[in-house]
């Protein structure tokens, strides 16, 4: 195995749309690294250019110690898993797994040793005579898995490879990537837009939007301190609730005005909000860092803010209550299935003010402040 670098990579198309811009990445030997962002953040486009694939405009790749921007796809030494399977439908999954070994003229021994192998960990050694249209997709992508570990590559490319998949076969195979990833020691980037896949897989998490690089870090630390509000809101689900408001002085203390309530701004945050008094402000809190005092879990003698229930949304012993004020229509609070609330009326809800984060405003505001007691949980 090896580990792999970019530095300042970029790949414009015809037309000069910059699909990456400047990205710099240090992909340690064995580690798992995922891409993750909203469609057309440049993702895909960055692993096609690691796999020979896609041409790069400026910048260096590396794998291992070699320099690959002029070196061939099949000369990379890579192996890539695409989100369509890319199965031959004439080939038994025996030939199928087979195919790139038979065309490096690796000897029959060693390749039917590296096949039966592969079968044994995917667990398909029964489906080895079988042709990909006699297959289920969850069985397929444990094939397109199988062609890529018998070649022993120095790094795994994988491509949105579960997207194909019904939501209990992902979660499933989700596991057994990771599961396999951690007997092979295999270096691996995954690209993927689904965000509970970033969080469960990879040992770091790379945010992309517009080609850039938001944010990279641990799954936690990231979700925990997130870099700007692109990023807060895009990792979690539901994602983190945003209210826009003012800093405000009052009675020696410090207020986040809403604009229907105030919320006292906690300890923690005064010294990083010294600088932005009477000055506006965004105020983020995750759903399940809101509840009614009844049933929170954390103190509640103040922080409240009066909202309208829109929508009750059961999930079985979760259930995702939608409120509004009449500043920000649309809040979500993840609560236990018994608290009983109904929609249509009206409720005082309480924020757990340890677990608020604070950004300066607009799309990609950054982080003012995140309570650092919870830096150590993310490591």
């Amino acid at each position: 195995m090896a580990g792999v670098v970019l530095k300042d990579v970029v790949k414009i198309f015809d037309g000069g749309v910059r699909a990456v811009d400047r990205f710099n990445l240090d992909i340690q030997d064995r580690e798992f690294v995922v891409l993750v962002g909203p469609s057309g953040c440049g993702k895909s486009t960055t692993l096609r250019m690691v796999a020979g694939l896609e041409e790069i405009t400026s910048g260096t790749i590396r794998i291992g110690d070699r320099v690959v921007n002029d070196v061939p796809p099949k000369d990379r030494d890579i192996a890539m898993v695409f989100q369509s399977y890319a199965l031959y439908p004439h080939m038994t999954v025996y030939e199928n797994m087979a195919f790139a070994l038979k065309l490096r003229k690796v000897p029959k021994s060693t390749i039917d040793e590296k096949v039966k192998r592969a079968a044994k960990v995917l667990m398909i050694e029964h489906l080895l005579d079988r042709k990909p249209k006699a297959l289920s997709g969850g069985q397929r992508q444990r094939v397109a898995l199988g062609r890529a570990i018998v070649r022993d590559p120095k790094c795994f490319l994988f491509d949105e490879p579960l997207s194909n998949l019904d939501a209990k076969l992902r979660v499933e195979m989700r596991a057994e990537i990771k599961a396999l990833h951690m007997s092979l020691n295999a270096t691996t980037m995954y690209v993927t837009h689904d965000q509970e896949e970033a969080m469960t897989l990879g040992d770091r998490v790379v945010v992309m939007k517009d080609g850039v690089i938001q944010q990279c870090d641990t799954a936690l630390a990231i979700y925990h301190q997130p870099a700007n509000r692109f990023v807060a809101g895009f990792l979690g689900s539901p994602p983190m609730n945003f209210f826009e408001g003012r800093l405000i002085e009052e009675g020696g203390r410090l207020w986040f005005d809403e604009g229907t309530g105030r919320l006292p701004v906690p300890g923690w945050a005064k010294s990083a909000l010294a600088a932005y008094g009477n000055r506006e402000v965004v105020l983020g809190v995750r759903p399940e860092a809101i509840s009614d005092k009844e049933h929170a879990r954390f103190p509640t003698d103040e922080g409240s803010l009066g909202f309208r229930v829109k929508l009750v949304q059961p999930l079985g012993d979760k259930m995702d209550v939608y409120l509004s004020t009449d500043r920000h229509p649309h809040v979500v609070a993840h609560m236990d299935a018994f608290a009983g609330i109904k929609a249509g009326q009206p409720l005082e809800m309480y924020f757990d003010l340890s677990r608020v984060h604070f950004f300066e405003p607009g799309e990609n505001g950054k982080r003012i402040g995140s309570n650092e007691a919870y830096r150590g949980a993310t490591s």
